[in-house]
């Protein structure tokens, strides 16, 4: 699998030098309707550099999936697509037509989704998909472009290469389909790959597996990765750098070895203190995180994450938390990181003021 790969795509030893590959600054991306706005992407910004994986952590509702539609400007309606800026390679999405961001789809970045069947044509076979993908977006012709076809299903693993490309999408298994999904990113050469929760319906050998091609494909082919999920296993696993996410807005980043060893903000703490371990008595120890994600169209003045934060004091549900730097390359949203003593001192004003 690994030299087809290498036949296909030859990394050129500069463009691993980790320069940027993706920058988003202050995306805000809202649902506007009759009656409410869902504020789903609330001015986030993001970096993702050759080479590297960046996983979007949170629960269902925070943003991330929109955040990745945000990005190819796949935003269904009535989404819209705000402000900010999304620059990939040297290009800035917002500023291009629709024509220029067909040929930015595939070449420039791509992306899988949790259900693949979803996303196949339940009407055509598999290698009919395949095929015209590898001819509308590389440009070959048919007898050259089977070829390819041949070396995408080696490239990801797919057993049967043949019967699989004669079936449907429902003649075969879910983990096939992503397969033959990722063989279709692939097959543009991205510089980007977003995985919006590629195993999520897959059981756990088939997801071990799937993980381990994306983590391989990555190192081989020198894309870059975004990596949308819920799974910490997951984050550990293939991760380089976290951003957490909760209404609509990032809240912590950093390396994954930070993040996962040392979380700063009280949501990804609870997250990752949610996630079952084998206790000494040989039970399953599960904390959970109380109350609800906040509703998007109706999110609170302070801190959206204080209704549900165990450290939350009264100025925490007034005043908004910036995103900031607690120590070099960590970020954080929260009063009570970084300048502690700021933040404990404008809670005893904060005090101070509704006592009179």
């Amino acid at each position: 699998m690994v030299s087809a790969a290498r036949d296909m795509v030859d990394p050129d030893p500069a463009s691993m030098s980790g320069e940027p590959v993706l920058t988003v600054a202050d995306l805000t991306t809202h649902f506007v309707m009759r009656d409410r706005v869902v504020k789903a992407v609330d001015g986030i910004s993001l970096e993702v550099r050759q080479g590297e994986t960046l996983a979007i952590v949170g629960e269902s509702g925070s943003g991330k999936t929109v955040t990745g539609l945000s990005i190819l400007r796949l935003v269904p309606e009535p989404g819209r697509i705000l402000s900010g800026s999304i620059t990939l390679g040297d290009k800035d999405l917002l500023k291009l037509s629709e024509r220029e961001m067909e040929s930015v789809r595939g070449p420039g970045a791509t992306m899988v989704f949790q259900n693949p069947r979803t996303a196949l044509d339940p009407f055509f076979r598999l290698g009919d998909q395949l095929l015209e993908t590898i001819v509308i977006k590389r440009g070959m012709k048919k007898p050259e472009a089977r070829s390819e076809m041949n070396s995408l299903m080696e490239m990801v693993r797919v057993k049967e290469a043949d019967r699989v490309l004669d079936s449907y999408p429902h003649e075969v298994s879910g983990g096939t389909c992503q397969r033959v999904m990722l063989a279709m990113a692939l097959a543009c050469r991205p510089m980007l790959l977003i995985a919006d929760e590629p195993t999520t319906l897959l059981d756990a050998h088939v997801q071990s597996e799937i993980l381990e091609l994306i983590d391989e494909l990555k190192r081989v082919t020198g894309m870059s990765v975004i990596l949308i999920t819920h799974d910490f296993g997951v984050v550990a696993r293939l991760a380089d750098s976290i951003a957490v996410m909760y209404g609509g807005q990032i809240v912590e980043t950093g390396t994954a070895a930070d993040v996962l060893t040392t979380p700063q903000h009280p949501y990804s703490i609870a997250l990752i203190n949610s996630v079952p371990r084998i206790s000494r008595e040989g039970g399953v120890r599960l904390m959970q995180i109380e109350g609800q994600p906040p509703d998007l169209a109706r999110l609170p003045a302070g801190c959206r994450f204080a209704p549900r934060c165990p450290e939350a004091v009264p100025y925490c549900r007034e005043d908004h938390p910036p995103l900031k730097e607690i120590v070099p390359g960590r970020f954080a949203r929260c009063h009570f990181r970084g300048e502690i003593p700021a933040a404990a001192m404008a809670d005893a004003e904060f005090r101070e003021r509704h006592d009179h």
